[in-house]
């Protein structure tokens, strides 16, 4: 493993309840999974958000940043929680945080939810460019085109206070630090180390997101054993903030049978 920054990290719920880790998108900061934290400290799970490093309050060091480096971290704000294992939910880059510590740290890892992800995504050229752009020209020049691809469109006409908090989210990250994710992803392949993943899974995908289509949650739940796939509907990208419900709703149910 690689030396950890210590991430940001907000915990909430009983000290000793079952730990939920949920680890949160490109671009975002842990405030995206805030409508799951009260649903899951009331059935009394120990609820730890943190920012991805690059994101949100923690450290941005100079990238390039690999997938061992982000488990590295995860596993150094466990050991500062006290946690042994703990179920992780992550989202996007957060989901392929998820998979790489269930193949490489499993020994930390009680169950899996897989939101909105990807084992693979390229084309890599294209986050290539995005990583050119934001280091150009910073990560306000992609915060509208990230929301379109979080939330439905009718979801932001509804909703036009928070499409642009989310946009603000976007913007808010640094630079360096979103640039060196697209580096993790434009090199990322996952596919093959799979079916090594022994935690209970479950992986969720949103019907209308344009980023990691269902498709992308169907490969990685065929290659988990025993993972299933669920599929929300009118749901983009940032499933569980625009359909927190059945987002929540799947969460609980897979980290009750896991228990």
């Amino acid at each position: 493993m690689t030396s950890p920054v210590r991430v940001h990290s907000v915990a909430e719920g009983p000290a000793h309840g079952p730990a939920v880790v949920l680890s949160g998108s490109l671009g975002s900061d842990h405030r995206m999974w805030a409508p799951q934290v009260e649903p899951l400290v009331r059935q009394g799970f120990r609820v730890i958000r943190y920012d991805t490093r690059g994101h949100g309050a923690s450290p941005a060091p100079s990238g390039p940043y690999t997938l061992d480096d982000l488990v590295a971290d995860l596993v150094a704000l466990l050991d500062e929680q006290g946690v042994e294992r703990a179920h992780l939910a992550g989202l996007s880059l957060g989901g392929m945080t998820g998979m790489w510590a269930g193949v490489h740290a499993p020994e930390r890892i009680a169950s899996l939810i897989l939101c909105c992800t990807s084992a693979k995504l390229g084309p890599p050229s294209m986050w290539a460019e995005r990583a050119e752009l934001v280091r150009a020209q910073g990560t306000g020049a992609v915060a509208e085109g990230g929301v379109g691809r979080w939330v439905t469109p009718e979801y932001a006409r509804r909703n036009p206070a928070e499409a642009k908090f989310l946009r603000a989210m976007i913007a808010g990250t640094s630079a360096e630090g979103y640039a060196a994710c697209c580096g993790i992803i434009e090199r990322m392949d996952q596919l093959d180390a799979l079916p090594k993943i022994t935690a209970p899974t479950v992986v969720i995908a949103g019907a209308a997101d344009p980023a990691t289509p269902p498709e992308h949650g169907r490969l990685i739940a065929d290659a988990i054993p025993g993972a299933r796939l669920e599929i929300v509907e009118d749901a983009a990208h940032l499933g569980n903030y625009e359909q927190p419900a059945e987002f929540t709703r799947i969460m609980l149910e897979h980290l009750n049978s896991s228990l």
